[in-house]
């Protein structure tokens, strides 16, 4: 079957489902973009990944990371292979001394590591054929952002224009350090906005 590789493009709130997020994957080169449905936790995953942010202790997806490199082991590629009754399966391939592995894994957890080894991401034609959505040449991948929900300032602050980069960064630190994510995400943003 022919493979077709996707990237992320969006990570946003679920407007269908309570405490759900849509992770967006896009066909390279292409204007097919398959959303699926995961938990907050491996939402959260995969944005610390993507932003590049350290947190105070390792997540489940750096055990994993850290695991299998001390053993040697290597995630080659993500494979959504599957979908059956609106849900995903998908696999890591792995690789260890010239042999190659496939481990079976949900499609969120699959890519919250995937993100860690930097692997590409593919699925199959049908899939993609299956539950894809076509975007139209009016639509456009600059207003899919990367974290769609984010906290207002408002809820970071009631002035938050007041505050200084530097409180703003304490603040940072403190989220940080509290493992609040999606609030350091939204801190890091307006600092971003602030130095612009």
């Amino acid at each position: 079957m022919e493979k077709v590789k996707l990237e992320i493009v969006g990570l946003s709130y679920s407007q269908t489902q309570s405490g759900a997020y849509a992770l967006v994957l896009a066909e390279v080169g292409g204007k097919r973009r398959l959303p699926i449905i995961i938990g907050g936790f491996e939402a959260q995953a995969i944005a610390i990944e993507l932003e590049k942010m350290t947190p105070t202790r390792p997540l489940t997806h750096d055990l994993f990371k850290s695991f299998a490199q001390s053993f040697e082991i290597e995630v080659k590629e993500v494979l959504i292979y599957n979908l059956v009754e609106g849900i995903f399966y998908a696999k890591l391939v792995c690789e260890r001394d010239g042999q190659v592995t496939e481990i079976d894994a949900r499609t969120s957890d699959a890519i919250a590591i995937g993100v860690r080894f930097n692997c590409p991401v593919y699925t199959f034609e049908s899939i993609l054929t299956t539950a894809g959505i076509i975007l139209d040449d009016t639509d456009n991948d600059s207003e899919i952002n990367l974290i769609e929900e984010e906290h207002t300032e408002e809820e970071i602050k009631p002035a938050p224009e007041n505050l200084s980069i530097q409180e703003l960064e304490i603040k940072l630190s403190e989220a940080l350090e509290n493992e609040e994510y999606e609030l350091a995400s939204a801190l890091r943003d307006l600092i971003n906005k602030k130095t612009s």
